[in-house]
């Protein structure tokens, strides 16, 4: 840039020769245009070059190469008037050209020049900067003029020339400079578009050349309010929030996050991440601002760490009741798509993802470098840690290492040659198992031969690897009924869709399914050549008047709940099969009347027509009935335990001569949707048998209200308790051996084959901040469940030294622990609602986080079986973070105490 210094003999290189050394005129000509200092060389990007006005440049040749020191052609002190508009502001003339107005000079040339012939009084040099324009060096004349503006005050514009190498850092100092902006004051920088819109600047190490800045370009400087928020963040209509909290004087730190919808799990994370007391400060006394990194590849371009610390300044500003994290949230969801939208969400999920955004965006490494991983090779522990932990810090170094990052040591063993590989590996949170029970609560249904009995609802204790058999174990304890007279189905939507065999596992079944049970006789089977009874599914079907162009067709429509009915192989026709099933459902269908009986014989013959004939009944077996997956149905709940009757059958009414029939018998798929006459299948495949209802004798003979009802057995309220765990324990299983799965083998490199190797995970270097998640949530290919296991964890002195194997024996304190944060979750795995607790870093209290409330509480209310995410503090760490307070001062607050405060909040 063309720079006016305050003495024009001012030199930006090299220092300024002296005038009684002037050398003779050919010197003088080999020196300024044959050598490294001559104006021919080449340019170098950075450097100064000045401006000679070309007339006295021309004298300066003809006098050297008239070779006559008194010669009439003397040039005189270098003279540049005729390059400036005016001789008050010194600014350079518009349109001046290279070689017709001026010649540029290197900065020894010109000191050299300076030095011998002086310069004109009060004249400055010219000098400017050499800039590199798409691999071409360039000297930069004309500077770039900015106008600067304040956000408050956008009208008056002061004007301030940059060079296109200078960083937007300088602009924004000059901007402050001129604006009289106190040091301590946070600012930032817009600038005007062609189009008219205003864009950040946010990386203030690039150069106003890589900024695309031109001159005449508006410049906006924006102050941060008292309150932590950007004044050109504020909508219009939050303004009159904004001036509620105007007045608002609070502590720092209690502040509520809105819900924007199912977002609790977000203001869960943040509350937490708020109060870890070294992460808050580092953001709130401006240290991110020199470590924002907008080059990394796998960072968010600085937006997301620029966004926390909007958040932060403010909840930490004492001026908000609550603050709306709209900004924030559509930051994370625009660098992650699976945040988008407003879905429930889980809290450890988006706390890894933003550990992970913050780091990268603050890493202080700018070009990370290759680092082979090294396996242990028989050398010592403590080294083979150490390289690995420096290596981890070649490519990773940030405010979020230095916190929260620790070590892991990992060891595997091959099963088959004992190859032993240990290796070091970072960690920044433990995900810590729970003690799972191996027993299981199931619901099922118990339906009885006894037509009397109405079906009972039972609750049952089962392995949780158990097979269907141990489920009807556990049902014959409660009803007499051996298991081998039990038969389970899986009952949805009115039809099985999945009748199990004595030998499948239990995994299969969900806990939403509807389970039934039923008796059948001791001499059941499925088998078509069996000698022995057939258990035979019926289904239950209504005649519905379809729509059609001449009303003709009636549909079938399935209801209530289907059965599995044995039947003695040697009475297995029509006639017999209808008496059967009108015995089963004496219960809830009323028998006809003796009027009702007058057309019995006509009525009897012609719906003997629809009845397919009795060879079209065969045994088979039943395996999966239906593709897709179980889901509830409107099945009966079940019943109390009640005499069995061993003898059943139509034998027990009285006889009738002629007997009305109530419904009509069908043969059917396994969906009970078609017929099977109607089309050609596997003879040997498990008959299904539709009992269809005309909608008359439904209405008239079947009672709906008996046929739903059903009793419960007192083991329904059986609750399987769970005993409390401690946090140990659940450390204590992390670092238990495990062997690896199939779907996951290691490679030994001594064998050279994928084994099952055992693996164990130890500590070994612990962060300043521990952050432990409680794997509550447990998936598994059939079965999906939430574990509500109360897990007592301390607030105070959690000692991790029987857990470390690097030992530090000089500085015990270094593995005792403080609690300062808990995310806490209530409900299921389908919805639920996410809430904090947390520590204040300044007053020592603890509040309770519910998005927008915040109160206070107290410790003994901060254990719970809700708790999913704890943060704890290294105490080393909370006692250098503890200002030393002076004999004067009151005594400070303890870490995560509990000062006087007679309001609290009871959240349980």
């Amino acid at each position: 840039m063309a720079a006016v210094a305050a003495n024009p003999s001012a030199t930006a290189e090299d220092p300024e020769p002296q005038r009684e050394a002037v050398p003779g005129l050919e010197s003088q000509w080999r020196q300024i245009e044959n050598g490294e200092s001559g104006p021919e060389r080449p340019l170098r990007a950075g450097e100064s070059w000045f401006l000679v006005e070309q007339h006295w440049y021309r004298q300066w040749e003809v006098y050297v190469q008239g070779g006559e020191q008194d010669s009439s052609t003397f040039p005189g002190c270098i003279n540049n008037a005729k390059l400036f508009e005016d001789q008050i502001n010194w600014c350079l003339k518009k349109g001046l050209v290279e070689g017709e107005d001026y010649v540029l000079l290197p900065s020894a040339a010109w000191h050299f020049l300076v030095g011998w012939y002086g310069l004109e009084q009060g004249q400055p040099p010219i000098e400017c900067k050499v800039v590199e324009l798409r691999g071409t060096q360039k000297v930069d004349v004309y500077p770039v003029e900015l106008l600067l503006v304040q956000h408050s005050d956008m009208g008056t514009p002061h004007s301030a020339q940059f060079s296109q190498i200078d960083s937007i850092d300088l602009v924004l100092r000059t901007a402050r400079e001129k604006f009289l902006v106190r040091p301590e004051k946070e600012t930032r920088l817009w600038v005007k578009n062609s189009q008219g819109s205003f864009e950040r600047l946010c990386n203030t190490r690039v150069t106003v050349l890589d900024a695309a800045l031109k001159s005449g370009q508006l410049v906006v400087m924006e102050s941060r309010s008292k309150d932590g928020t950007w004044p050109s963040a504020q909508p219009q209509a939050g303004n009159k929030a904004s001036k509620e909290d105007e007045d608002f004087q609070g502590q720092p730190g209690i502040c509520g996050l809105t819900n924007l919808g199912n977002t609790c799990f977000m203001n869960s994370a943040l509350q937490c991440l708020s109060n870890v007391p070294q992460l808050t400060e580092y953001f709130l006394k401006n240290r991110y601002l020199e470590e924002l990194n907008f080059c990394n590849p796998l960072g968010m371009k600085g937006e997301i760490a620029e966004a926390y610390a909007d958040l932060v300044k403010q909840a930490w500003s004492g001026n908000h009741h609550s603050i709306v994290p709209q900004v924030f949230k559509t930051k994370v969801g625009h660098f992650a798509s699976q945040f988008l939208g407003y879905q429930q969400h889980d809290s450890q999920e988006l706390l890894s993802f933003l550990l992970d955004g913050l780091h990268e965006d603050l890493n202080r490494i700018k070009k990370k470098e290759y680092v082979e991983l090294c396996d242990a090779a028989g050398r010592p522990d403590h080294e083979v840690a150490q390289e690995a932990w420096q290596n981890h810090k070649r490519r990773n170094d940030s405010v979020i290492v230095d916190t929260f990052h620790g070590l892991f040591k990992s060891t595997l063993v091959c099963p088959d040659c004992g190859n032993v590989s240990v290796t070091f590996d970072p960690f920044c949170y433990l995900s810590v198992p729970l003690p799972v029970s191996h027993k299981r609560v199931m619901e099922v249904f118990f339906v009885s031969m006894d037509p009397r009995r109405k079906p009972e609802q039972h609750r049952l204790v089962v392995p949780k690897k158990g097979k269907i058999s141990d489920l009807c174990v556990a049902l014959a304890k409660h009803t007499g009924v051996s298991p081998e007279r039990m038969m389970v189905a899986d009952v949805f939507s009115h039809r099985f869709y999945k009748i199990y065999q004595l030998e499948e596992s239990l995994s299969g079944i969900l806990d939403r399914d509807d389970i039934f049970i039923y008796e059948v006789s001791g001499r059941s089977a499925i088998c078509e050549n069996s000698k022995e009874d057939v258990v035979l599914p019926i289904y239950l079907r209504e005649r519905t008047p379809a729509r059609d162009y001449n009303n003709s067709y009636y549909g079938l429509m399935l209801f209530g709940h289907p059965l599995l009915v044995s039947v003695p192989r040697d009475r297995l026709s029509w006639d017999s099969l209808y008496h059967i099933l009108l015995y089963r459902l004496s219960r809830y269908v009323t028998r006809p009347s003796m009027d009702d009986e007058d057309d019995g014989n006509e009525k009897g013959e012609e719906e003997d027509g629809h009845i397919p004939k009795p060879g079209h009944v065969a045994a088979g077996s039943s395996q999966n009935l239906g593709p897709e997956q179980a889901g509830p149905s409107s099945g009966v709940p079940g019943g109390r335990r009640a005499p069995v009757n061993n003898s059943p059958g139509p034998s027990h009414w009285p006889p009738r001569a002629r007997r009305k029939h109530l419904f009509t018998l069908q043969t059917v798929n396994s969906n009970g949707t078609s017929d099977r006459s109607n089309f050609n299948e596997d003879t040997h495949a498990q008959p299904y048998i539709a009992i269809d209802w005309e909608p008359e004798m439904k209405k008239r003979y079947y009672n709906e209200v008996e046929a739903e009802g059903y009793v419960k057995h007192d083991c329904v309220g059986y609750v399987l308790k769970k005993a409390p765990v401690r946090l140990r324990e659940c450390i204590e299983l992390f670092t238990n051996k495990e062997t690896l799965e199939k779907e996951n083998p290691w490679f030994c490199p001594s064998c050279k084959q994928q084994q099952l190797a055992t693996k164990k995970l130890d500590l070994w270097k612990l962060p300043e901040t521990l952050i432990i998640h409680l794997k509550r949530f447990s998936y598994s290919r059939f079965s999906r469940e939430k574990l509500d296991t109360l897990v007592e964890f301390p607030l105070r002195d959690l000692d991790f030294s029987e857990f470390v194997k690097a030992q530090n024996e000089s500085a015990s304190e270094v593995y005792k622990y403080d609690l300062i944060a808990v995310s806490n979750h209530y409900g299921g795995l389908r919805d639920g609602h996410y809430t904090t607790f947390a520590c204040n870093k300044d007053s020592g209290q603890w509040h309770y986080f519910d998005d927008s409330t915040v109160l206070p509480v107290n410790e003994n209310q901060i254990e719970s079986k809700a708790a999913y995410v704890l943060f704890y503090q290294r105490q080393d760490v909370a006692r250098r973070a503890q200002p030393q307070p002076d004999s004067s001062d009151p005594p400070a607050p303890p870490a995560c105490g509990q000062p006087p405060n007679s309001e609290f909040m009871d959240v349980n």
